[in-house]
């Protein structure tokens, strides 16, 4: 993503950096253990179980780290397979699958404890021109119409949101709404949801590592886009047991993660404790930049002592 400027010197960032954004961009920066071997860090949380958009995150950030700067990511794909740990670091061992002169794939294992936790598989592409066709970007409010996710969680039982709001203090979630609160009935996509998600200030202006932005969207994809195959269900979240169990990310083209970008998400099945869902990621400017996929486990819980689920 070499694209990734605001025509600002080289290297510098906003005046006075959010402070849970340098604790992301801390997070984001894995720790070099050998050759495609990296550590990554751990927040301070009480949640049970790792959130799968960090590790999805540093997954990328150890892929980027072992392949030329002239190739951009513009897909990866991923399965989380166990819970992660919050209490011991991660490692990522990266493993070069092909080194081609137009693309190059690698393949990511986070492992905690001996087991590996997460798979991801990394594709690059040398950048180069060609057709160009987008979807419109739907008609929707701004930013300032939306609500505060967090807080909404809150008021609906999510007994999460206190502490997801602190580990995802980084980042501005204002939501639009979704099939039963807020959205217009659409008899095609009966489960939607929307939402203007930004990274506070604080990430590179004018990276010299853009890897910076792409791990930083990579990490808040993750936000809600399950949830969107519960938009169409009156599921309590409190009785709900939700996980991701893969992620998918397309990247069109470069942006920024830290100006407002619209999560067009919808889900269009959902079957057997599992739900499917895609998210159209729109700028401001109505431009398509990356289509994200998700399926997960979306079971009622009986017991709430069985634990929240995979990851």
């Amino acid at each position: 993503m070499t694209d990734v400027t605001s025509g600002t010197p080289s290297g510098t960032r906003a005046p006075e950096p959010d402070p849970y954004v340098r604790d992301l961009v801390a997070l984001l920066d894995l720790e070099t253990l050998d050759d495609d071997l990296f550590r990554g860090s751990q927040p301070d949380s009480p949640r049970p179980r790792v959130y799968g958009g960090q590790v999805a995150a540093q997954a990328l950030v150890a892929a980027v780290r072992s392949v030329d700067p002239e190739f951009q990511v513009h897909s990866f794909h991923s399965y989380f397979l166990l819970p992660g740990d919050y209490s011991v670091p991660i490692v990522y061992e990266v493993e070069r699958i092909r080194d081609g002169r137009s693309f190059l794939t690698r393949r990511v294992m986070a492992r905690q404890h001996g087991r590996p936790i997460y798979y991801q598989t990394v594709n690059f592409q040398r950048v180069e021109d060609g057709y160009d066709h987008q979807d419109a970007m739907p008609e929707v409010g701004g930013p300032d119409q939306g609500f505060d996710l967090v807080d909404l969680m809150r008021d609906r039982g999510n007994d999460e949101a206190d502490a997801l709001g602190k580990e995802w203090g980084a980042i501005e979630v204002r939501f639009l709404g979704n099939s039963r609160h807020g959205l217009p009935a659409d008899p095609q996509h009966p489960a939607q949801a929307r939402m203007w998600i930004r990274i506070k200030p604080g990430l590179a202006v004018d990276p010299v590592d853009p890897v910076e932005h792409l791990a930083a969207f990579a990490y808040a994809s993750d936000i809600s886009l399950l949830g969107a195959s519960l938009a169409a269900h009156d599921a309590d979240p409190s009785r709900t047991q939700m996980a991701s169990l893969d992620h998918t990310i397309w990247l069109h083209q470069p942006f920024r993660a830290d100006e407002w970008w619209l999560y067009d998400q919808w889900s269009p099945r959902a079957y057997g404790g599992r739900g499917l869902s895609f998210g159209r990621v729109f700028t401001q400017d109505g431009v398509l930049v990356a289509t994200v996929a998700q399926e997960g486990l979306i079971r009622r819980r009986r017991d709430r002592s069985t634990g929240p689920g995979l990851t």
